[in-house]
């Protein structure tokens, strides 16, 4: 791709962020100031060609040209799926608001930089939303919150659902590389040369590039750790909610062959003798219900993914960067108010952990509701945290760089904190530093707490390292074995699993998995 020159066209006023406009891959573009002036704001900038047509289930190609300066001052449209405002506990602000569209390869860019020399490090954050809702323009991963603390960050659409993970032979056969699915990823992908191609335009350093996300947008970046298509894209990665023992965080990767049959079974379903006649149906026509329940998602397609994450690291091939990730208190199980019975519990222990089950429940008892309820909340909450540990324990094995694990526990305040705590995506706001941008009675203390944990991320983000001078100390996984840092309430390590009897125990288990 072609290098990158900033136009300038005015001075710059005091406090005034970059000038503009910015030449990118496809023309002019120039955005508008932030809710803080010091800010600039790119919205909709367009990363690659819409993939529409008979570029439906293609890799994306190169952004089509315009003419004269494009105005950034509006998002995108998001890519296709159903839209809410919201879906307790995510209220407004955890959902997308825009239009919707196949036409939706569109990235942010936010940034505070007053010359395209700066080189800040810049951060591409990437949506969740179980891969098939979510959008760049979420109000909580607006940019604004870290481009004050001297981060370029970029937010990013790709396909989703069946438009981004479609696998079936006859997509297999034209593609060239003998492959099908994995279209999200090759968005972000595609994405990914975009920004290291020109972003210095925003006054961003292309190496120096972190990818993150939470949830489905973890398990993207992991992905991503494992493809080889992504090898020095990026020099670090945040997972939030998304790294687990067995997986390796990566979600729903499923094996080539079977997808492919699924594919052909939709087809049929669909009443389509060929790809082109399922090119020419409507979004609506199809994702029209249908007797049998389809999904598409991650493939191990021996292309964008050659193996899961997990085998890219056991083989020494997964792109190997320092890496943050986490889970939350109130997922994966626990919750602010357990209803589970003694019965329940002692049976959920036997279908888990089988053989183990009585070496569990000895360390959990639940002689009474009570005390099964309690042990619900405690077991849960061990078991994601240990299951990230281990996660970082098996990387370790052949990764050189280091991990940094937390554990969130701040309850998003509300009218429902008391019923849903500290739920899956509520530290975003946070770590995002975005309390801005949600409607809720945020104190003092929640202000303390965001301005504490972003700079832990900026910190990640800008040397691969979470610590600097004035904030608590973050141990790694191998500085500290055992530990973990807890993150909301408190900012201190903390024991994985409560104490080294439990982890052992957590150990035995995801040894037998």
């Amino acid at each position: 791709m072609r290098s990158i020159a900033l136009v300038i066209v005015a001075s710059a006023h005091l406090g005034a962020a970059i000038s503009q406009p910015a030449t990118v891959d496809g023309g002019l573009v120039s955005g508008v100031p932030g809710k803080d002036a010091s800010i600039t704001a790119f919205k909709g900038v367009p990363f690659a060609a819409p993939p529409v047509g008979d570029l439906r289930w293609r890799a994306p190609k190169p952004v089509i040209p315009w003419r004269g300066i494009r105005k950034a001052a509006e998002f995108g449209a998001s890519c296709m799926q159903t839209i809410v405002d919201e879906k307790k506990p995510w209220t407004y602000e955890f959902m997308t608001h825009t239009a919707v569209s196949e036409d939706c390869l569109f990235l942010n860019v936010w940034t505070g930089a007053k010359s395209a020399s700066e080189r800040r490090p810049v951060y591409v954050y990437i949506h969740g939303g179980a891969n098939t809702e979510g959008s760049g323009a979420v109000p909580c991963y607006d940019g604004e919150g870290l481009a004050k603390k001297g981060v370029v960050v970029v937010t990013v659409n790709y396909r989703l659902g069946i438009l981004g993970f479609f696998t079936h032979p006859e997509l297999t056969a034209e593609s060239g590389v003998h492959s099908s699915g994995n279209y999200a990823l090759l968005d972000l992908i595609a994405a990914l040369h975009w920004i290291h191609d020109n972003i210095a335009a925003f006054g961003g350093n292309p190496d120096r590039v972190v990818i993150g996300g939470q949830s489905a947008g973890a398990s993207n970046v992991h992905s991503l750790v494992a493809s080889p298509l992504a090898r020095g894209l990026f020099h670090a990665a945040i997972a939030e909610s998304g790294s687990s023992v067995g997986s390796l965080g990566q979600m729903n990767s499923h094996p080539f062959a079977d997808q492919e049959r699924l594919g052909a079974r939709f087809a049929q379903a669909k009443g389509a003798q060929s790809i082109g006649d399922l090119r020419k149906l409507s979004w609506k026509e199809l994702t029209a219900p249908l007797p049998e329940r389809f999904y598409f998602g991650v493939v191990i397609d021996g292309y964008v993914q050659p193996a899961s994450a997990g085998d890219m690291f056991s083989q020494g091939k997964a792109n190997d960067v320092p890496t943050l990730t986490g889970c939350n208190k109130d997922e994966g199980g626990a919750g602010t108010h357990p209803t589970t019975t003694t019965q329940e519990f002692q049976e959920q222990a036997r279908r888990r952990f089988a053989d183990l089950a009585s070496d569990f429940l000895a360390l959990y008892p639940a002689a009474t509701d009570e005390q099964a309820r309690a042990g619900q909340n405690e077991s849960s909450r061990d078991l994601e945290r240990s299951s990230a540990y281990f996660w970082a324990d098996q990387r370790a094995k052949t990764a050189k760089t280091k991990v940094y694990t937390y554990f969130w526990d701040h309850a998003l305040p509300g009218p429902d904190a008391d019923r849903f705590g500290a739920f899956h995506s509520s530290e975003i706001p946070y770590a995002m530093n975005t309390l801005d941008r949600s409607n809720r009675p945020f104190t003092d203390a929640d202000r303390r707490i965001a301005a504490t944990v972003s700079d832990y991320w900026v910190n990640f983000i800008r040397t691969g390292d979470p610590n600097s001078k004035g904030l608590a100390h973050w141990p790694s996984t191998s500085e500290q074995p055992g530990m973990t840092m807890d993150l909301g309430d408190t900012a201190a390590p903390t024991p994985v699993a409560g104490d080294k009897v439990k982890l052992a125990f957590y150990e035995k288990y995801f040894s037998k998995r």
